[in-house]
């Protein structure tokens, strides 16, 4: 029998991890709760206070303002005055969890932690029996994907991300037929619909909740050059209908992602872009080493995205799919003009831009 021999430092190190692990872990739920509570929002906005004067300014419980207060103050994430009793959010910390922060606000992903712990006895069953977890598990998930992508459209699709293709805002001014391949709640074709009244606009996404999300949004705004229809996308019928296909986020976690892509092809006209936003990264686990989000997206993939692709008998293609296992099935699918960008300030995705000759 052989004995391993253990790096003393090493194992303590690592214990140090765990502990530092399960702390971070907590002060994560706690950053969820004062996010949905709008607890950040109003200590920006105030000067040092105390938790009465807090939870009177938010219309909160005191007990459990104080009680929260004092998790996120040993979690180094609030400041707090012993003499006075008086708690304070540093500015440097506001900038990345409130609302005034926009694309910023970071305390908004921490929400996915108590949604993907949902769903975890479901899932350990997957592990032992196969199969995955079904959209339906996720309550909140379309609510959350419209408060994380919204502020991010407004602020950079306009007037960042279409310009990545050459023409292509002269084309919308023009008038042109667009379609949103998994659109969820639509957000992104108002804010298109809106920018260019000449073209006409299409959203489809199989999640009826998310189509009546959209639907309400533009009749609410008074768009009449956007429609929404509930459709499995993989088995959209329809060929050389528009001139720009557009995709965010949402091909790797399709249960026929080769068929999706296959079905864009076919639905672009000679001429037409498929303008493919999804994550950046290496299909080679051992290139991702250094990515700065690499543990949140394999932890996604797991948790959400190829599990609801496999609990549909889907391929399970994986949040992290990376740009070579990408042109590959672009190439499959009949694009042979593949160009690929990267915005600064957007770590998470990469921007393909593929032409149909």
């Amino acid at each position: 029998m052989t004995t391993l021999e253990v790096d003393t430092a090493r194992a303590e190190a690592f214990a140090g991890r765990m502990v530092g692990l399960l702390n971070e872990s907590f002060v994560g739920l706690m950053i969820s709760i004062g996010h949905q509570t709008g607890l950040f929002d109003a200590l920006a906005t105030l000067p040092p206070a105390t938790s009465a004067r807090i939870a009177q300014t938010t219309g909160l419980q005191e007990r459990y303002v104080r009680e929260w207060l004092a998790a996120l103050v040993v979690g180094g994430i609030i400041d707090y005055d012993a003499g006075a009793r008086s708690y304070h959010l540093p500015p440097e910390h506001a900038a990345a969890l409130t609302r005034a922060a926009g694309p910023s606000n970071l305390a908004f992903y921490t929400q996915y932690l108590a949604l993907a712990g949902a769903v975890e006895q479901p899932l350990i069953d997957c592990f032992r029996n196969g199969g995955g977890v079904p959209y339906s598990a996720f309550a909140r998930f379309q609510e959350l994907q419209r408060e994380e992508t919204s502020p991010i459209y407004d602020a950079t699709l306009v007037q960042s991300t279409l310009p990545l293709v050459p023409g292509l805002v002269a084309r919308l001014e023009d008038g042109v037929d667009v379609a949103d391949f998994g659109c969820g709640g639509g957000h992104a074709l108002t804010v298109m619909a809106r920018a260019f009244p000449k073209s006409r606009f299409t959203g489809y996404d199989f999640s009826e909740d998310g189509i009546a999300a959209g639907r309400a949004e533009a009749a609410s705004l008074g768009l009449t050059n956007v429609s929404f229809e509930v459709q499995d996308i993989a088995t959209l019928e329809t060929t050389g209908r528009f001139d720009l296909i557009t995709a965010f986020d949402t091909v790797h976690d399709q249960a026929r992602p080769a068929r999706v892509l296959a079905t864009v092809a076919r639905a672009l006209r000679p001429g037409g872009v498929f303008l493919l936003v999804d994550i950046a990264g290496s299909s080679n686990l051992e290139e991702n080493l250094e990515h700065p989000f690499a543990p949140f997206l394999y932890a996604v993939s797991v948790l959400h995205c190829m599990t609801v692709s496999l609990a549909q008998g889907g391929e399970g293609l994986g949040t992290m799919w990376g740009e070579q296992t990408a042109r590959r099935m672009l190439g499959e699918a009949g694009f042979t003009d593949i160009a690929v960008e990267h915005v600064e300030g957007d770590m998470i995705n990469a921007y393909y831009i593929c032409k149909r000759s």
